[in-house]
């Protein structure tokens, strides 16, 4: 398979802060690759190198075949990026920003005239190319930005974060248009911090404190936890939580839902104890028993094990 970004000791430094630390990892033509990863963990910052924003301190990079450190300009005329901001003009009508963003990218004529059409019905705003795009619901702009990003139809699209703040329903209508261009043969690579979007990816990075700490399809992801992980229900799951923090034979836990989710040492010491435990605080357990791991127990784990999440 063709790699359609190649990605080799990259580094990123603020000062004394390393905000990437050594990342290498490699997409895939007509892949969704997933960056998955808490707040800080240096996901935009490598996004924003690729796509020729921020210069790496050191390492290598070749997006669409050319190198990120010289060959900027090539770079930016063969990707579509979206950031979590939508980059779009608020005064400005859903026509006038489709114009704007087309002269950026240098699409004009008669083609300008098909890509325009494309991106109206694409985002469903027919009948609002003249409103001001400040005033367009969440998801119209999450469209709009999304069909703007690839007029220029580029091999490779950037999507730092795009379903940020839109509902449930928009984001598995904007999941079904990712699908629909890695179909059409576009390179798809998005951050998120969802977990129900990762799983829609063919391949998860995860990352922590600026380095990739895992990298594999989901589900191989998944059997990649070998500890025993319990679901507990109790009437105050928050306070279940901090009980069970520091309590012998649990290795983690964390909510999910209105559930606790206890990675335990051993599955039948830990249904026996975690109940006796809570018990002496004051909380009973409605149920305990033993679940497949999800990505979310997942990411939980691997994040665990880097050391946590970067303090504030």
């Amino acid at each position: 398979m063709t790699e359609a970004v190649q990605v080799f000791e990259l580094t990123r430094k603020f000062g004394d802060f390393t905000a990437v630390d050594r990342v290498s990892f490699h997409v895939y033509e007509g892949e969704i690759f997933g960056f998955l990863g808490p707040n800080g963990a240096g996901k935009t910052t490598t996004i924003k190198m690729l796509n020729g924003l921020l210069r790496p301190t050191s390492g290598d990079a070749r997006v669409a075949g050319f190198d990120v450190r010289v060959e900027i300009d090539k770079v930016k005329r063969s990707i579509g990026y979206m950031s979590q901001l939508f980059s779009l003009y608020p005064d400005l009508t859903v026509l006038e920003n489709i114009q704007l963003f087309a002269g950026l990218y240098g699409v004009e004529g008669d083609r300008l005239e098909r890509r325009k059409d494309w991106v109206l019905e694409m985002a469903r705003l027919g009948d609002y190319q003249d409103r001001l795009t400040g005033e367009l619901p969440l998801g119209h702009k999450q469209r709009l930005a999304l069909g703007c990003a690839v007029l220029h139809e580029p091999p490779i699209l950037f999507l730092d974060e795009p379903t940020s703040g839109v509902d449930p329903i928009s984001r598995r209508n904007f999941w079904d248009l990712i699908y629909g261009f890695a179909e059409g043969g576009t390179t798809v690579f998005v951050s998120t911090h969802y977990m129900e979007e990762a799983e829609y990816c063919h391949r998860i990075a995860v990352m922590n404190r600026g380095s990739i700490i895992a990298l594999d399809r989901p589900d191989s992801l998944k059997q990649a936890i070998r500890e025993p992980i319990l679901e507990v229900t109790t009437a105050d799951a928050p306070r279940a939580v901090e009980v069970l923090r520091d309590a012998p034979g649990v290795l983690e836990v964390t909510m999910f839902g209105r559930a606790v989710h206890a990675m335990v040492e051993d599955q039948a010491l830990g249904e026996r104890r975690i109940p006796e435990i809570l018990a002496a605080a004051g909380y009973s357990v409605e149920s305990i028993r033993p679940i497949e791991p999800s990505l979310e127990d997942v990411f939980v784990s691997f994040v665990h094990r880097a050391g946590g999440t970067v303090a504030g």
